[in-house]
């Protein structure tokens, strides 16, 4: 019989019950038991709707309040000292004090702040995991640093899924790539040094867990596609013997990528079972199973943890026929990954024509897609067949739909000029002409673009979507929300002011809805961070502009001042990695066509006299392929994707971009090839140990380093952001620097956004 399986479960319930629990409890409403009972609510409801698919293990350790990674860092008991945690904080405190740092009150005025206070604790930072949308926390690690078994959650997880009767399949993330996501937090450490002691706490955990009756624990290792120095590679086989010794079942899980170089390590390692991901890969199957030894088992992740597009299983299941011939019992079928990265039901979309939806699948539906594999596996495709069916209809549906290609992009495409990604003029011309244009001060102050979403903004929006507030009614509201951004920024004193983005539901979100080849969902939500959602676009066919998307709103904004106003676009690249993509094409063609449709609002904003202009592209690093061996091709059309929408401006136009939460250290050269004139980068919550690279790399262009955390709801006083900026200067030319937030203000209330930036707007005046 076939064993099937899932590596993880969307947390945040199909409604966001997690989100809003989590809300109501940092604002108060709640107590501690309301939020827990949510969970286990939440829990329940997940390991039902596994044992309902027929998978043979429900999936436990895969909830988090916030972050899996962030329980991690409690359970292995290495809480950051700079917390100051007594003992008296309970666990689910201290879980929301390192996510979310511990705020001074905000004080009546920038004149509150003591000049001497510690100004609150700063947050842990938080980065991109792998090559995905989702923030994880990033453990600190140093030479004091201690592991020891610190929590019961995940043991108390166990006995619930028991306690309704279920098999629990525990996941752990693996202590090798737990080391390698942190970061090292003194000078001459390695982190690596570490591992001794972690492996001792993981084999207590691992004997726990046998206690309480687990067989099988997934430990993830992640790290086995990247390329790995060699003395990572040479930490597997010992951890593993040790780890082994606790005579528990181990399936070491890999995804995201190909194995390489790595797969006769992975293979050999002493564990029951090996999961790859047969999606991202599918070239390594073969390999894998020529060189598994023949007591383990092998799980192939052959249903795309990572889209929402319904699997061929026509396809899925000829594969796992040829791997079935070779390993027989030993064949385990999965998502490719935890399916955390995709909704929760399809089942709640009563808006999708009858069409698209039959291309989909959220997390609920891929789980039943395995069910429908395992029984072709075992029984037969017959007793499968209404699944096989509607599978062959969707795909054939997707090859012939007259809605995926449109000509004319495709046209536009071909005839694209070679130096259609190239300025008129180098950066010290367009220099030159945009300071004789501007006149900015030195240390010009801007944001990163959104100011605070009120529950009015919001109201607006809902009853506008629910037709209970006209076009016109709709455009006055957002019209007062914009005039009373800009007022309050001139109030404050900034140089460079945005419109605010009320408008916008979504950074991403707002651009596809205006595009021609996008779909929006109503409830395909997936978490980005904590409490973060986001409910990413549908890129289903060809993509272009039809209408302008942002440049009334901006004119309106700008006839509102004499200051010059940033026009807010999202870049190409981070569109398409924010959104679900189409794949019956390469990323590269998709990634061009948006360019386009930027580059056309692009010309739009300048013509309407709009002479700053921010793409903003957070995610340009998270779309940077695993293996470095890849790395120039991605780089090469993103950069020209992005290049492509920027350059249609003449030389007196700024165009600035905006970065955050990804390490660029590896990639200046492509960074600085985006020929941006102002990038603006998260930098406070690594204290600008990020812009350090840029100085050490020469970074030619200007730079606005954030110089306070927007995640978080401290407000740093101005010597805190002196300090940072005198950092900055250290290595940044003071001429080339810009003064900013880490990023959009937009999750952030009114009273400390205005308190954080009228200390920023001090400091960069005490700078000059």
């Amino acid at each position: 019989m076939t064993t099937i399986h899932t590596l993880g479960f969307p947390r945040i319930g199909k409604h966001r019950e997690l989100k809003f629990a989590l809300e109501q409890f940092w604002r108060g409403e709640i107590d501690n038991a309301a939020l827990e009972a949510t969970a286990s609510e939440l829990r329940a409801r997940h390991w039902q709707l596994q044992r309902d698919a027929g998978l043979d293990f429900v999936a436990v350790g895969d909830f988090a309040y916030y972050d899996q990674v962030l329980n991690h860092i409690q359970l292995l008991g290495c809480e950051p000292g700079r917390f100051g945690f007594t003992g008296a904080e309970s666990e689910l405190d201290r879980h929301f004090t390192l996510a979310r740092g511990v705020a001074n009150e905000v004080p009546d005025s920038c004149c509150g702040a003591r000049p001497h206070d510690n100004y609150g604790t700063w947050a842990l930072e938080m980065t991109k995991w792998f090559d995905t949308n989702y923030h994880y926390l990033v453990p600190e690690l140093n030479a004091d640093t201690q592991f020891r078994l610190n929590s019961t959650r995940l043991f108390d997880e166990v006995r619930e899924a028991l306690a309704l009767g279920h098999t629990p399949k525990v996941s752990l993330i693996g202590p090798i790539t737990f080391l390698y996501l942190g970061k090292e937090k003194s000078a001459d450490f390695d982190r690596l040094s570490l591992l001794p002691q972690l492996r001792v706490v993981y084999g207590e955990i691992l004997s726990q867990l046998k206690q309480l009756g687990v067989e099988w624990v997934q430990i993830d290792e992640p790290i086995l596609c990247l390329d790995l120095p060699a003395a990572w590679k040479a930490a597997f086989e010992p951890t593993y013997n040790i780890l082994n010794s606790a005579n528990i079942k181990l399936l070491l899980a890999t995804y995201f990528g190909t194995l390489d170089d790595n797969l006769v390590l992975a293979c050999n390692l002493p564990v029951a079972g090996l999961h790859i991901d047969a999606v991202r890969a599918p070239q390594q199957i073969t390999s894998v199973i020529d060189r598994l030894p023949h007591y383990k088992v092998l799980s192939l992740g052959l249903i795309d943890g990572r889209n929402i597009w319904r699997a061929d299983l026509d396809a899925v299941l000829a594969t796992a026929h040829a791997a079935q011939g070779k390993l027989g019992d030993r064949l385990w079928i999965a998502p490719s990954c935890s399916l955390q990265h995709v909704p929760v039901d399809l089942a709640l979309e009563t808006a999708f024509d009858d069409e698209l939806r039959s291309w989909l699948a959220y997390a609920t539906q891929k789980l039943d897609e395995l069910g429908a594999i395992k029984t072709a596996l075992d029984t037969g495709v017959a007793a499968a067949e209404t699944a096989f069916s509607a599978s062959r209809t969707a795909a054939a549906s997707r090859r012939t739909s007259p809605r995926i290609h449109n000509p004319a992009v495709n046209a536009r495409l071909a005839s694209l000029p070679a130096d259609a990604d190239q300025r008129h003029a180098p950066f010290q011309a367009r220099q030159a002409a945009q300071r004789s244009r501007f006149n900015l001060p030195a240390y010009p102050t801007t944001t990163i673009g959104s100011f605070p979403q009120t529950k009015e903004i919001r109201a607006a929006r809902a009853r506008y979507k629910r037709g209970e507030l006209s076009a016109a009614d709709y455009t006055l509201a957002m019209q007062q929300e914009i005039k009373y951004a800009v007022e309050q920024q001139i109030s404050l004193g900034l140089d460079v002011l945005v419109h605010g983005e009320a408008e916008r539901n979504d950074m991403v979100e707002y651009f596809g809805e205006q595009l021609d080849g996008f779909a929006f969902s109503q409830n395909g939500w997936v978490q980005s961070y904590g409490s973060r959602c986001v409910k990413p676009p549908i890129i289903y066919g060809d993509v272009s502009r039809p209408l302008a998307m942002t440049v009334a709103w901006t004119q309106y904004a700008q006839s509102l001042t004499s200051l010059p106003m940033k026009g807010m676009l999202t870049g190409p690249i981070t569109i398409l990695q924010w959104s679900f993509v189409r794949d019956d094409q390469p990323r590269s063609d998709t990634a061009l066509q948006i360019a386009l449709a930027i580059r056309d609002e692009v010309v739009d904003l300048e013509h309407a006299d709009i002479g700053i202009i921010q793409i903003d592209e957070p995610a340009i690093r998270e779309g940077l392929p695993l293996r470095r061996g890849d790395w120039d091709a991605y780089l090469d059309w993103a950069g020209r994707a992005f290049r492509i929408s920027a350059s249609g401006v003449d030389n007196s136009t700024q165009i600035h971009t905006h970065m955050c939460y990804s390490e660029f250290n590896d990639i200046f050269p492509a960074i600085a090839a985006l020929d941006a004139d102002v990038i603006t980068i998260e930098t406070s919550r690594s204290d600008m140990e990020l812009l350090r690279g840029f100085g050490d790399f020469n970074y030619p262009n200007e730079i606005g380093p954030g110089v306070y955390d927007i995640h978080s709801p401290r407000v740093p006083s101005v010597d805190e952001m002196v300090r940072l900026l005198k950092k900055a200067a250290e290595v940044i030319p003071a001429e080339h620097l810009w003064v900013n937030p880490d990023c959009g203000l937009k999750t952030r209330g009114w009273a400390e956004t205005s308190t954080a930036l009228q200390n920023m707007v001090l400091a960069a005046k005490s700078m000059r």
